[in-house]
């Protein structure tokens, strides 16, 4: 039986919250308390991906600029206004998916 979209919320949500560090918590759950609750399911399904992602990896794509070709193709405009969120970056654009 497929997950309702709220339930998958919730799950990200958590996730997002407990990544194993602070500053990850912070960027990352920040993000999603603020932008979840809008999220269409291409959306949040775009964000998830981004929740498997192993801690260095987002850590580096979050707060090393000079990584930004590092980051997955298709997260990267995910990242980018997660930087841009946090006033880590310049421009952007404010849709996930």
């Amino acid at each position: 039986m497929p997950e309702d979209l709220e339930t998958r919320r919730r799950r990200a949500l958590w996730r997002a919250r407990h990544r194993g560090t602070k500053e990850l918590d912070f960027l990352i759950g920040g993000y999603a308390n603020s932008h979840l609750a809008t999220m269409n399911a291409e959306q949040l399904t775009t964000f998830e991906n981004l929740l498997v992602q192993q801690e260095p990896v987002l850590q580096g794509w979050l707060l090393a600029p000079g990584r930004s070709d590092d980051v997955a193709p298709e997260l990267s405009t995910l990242v980018g206004v997660i930087r841009q969120f946090h006033g880590l970056d310049e421009g952007g654009d404010d849709d996930v998916g």
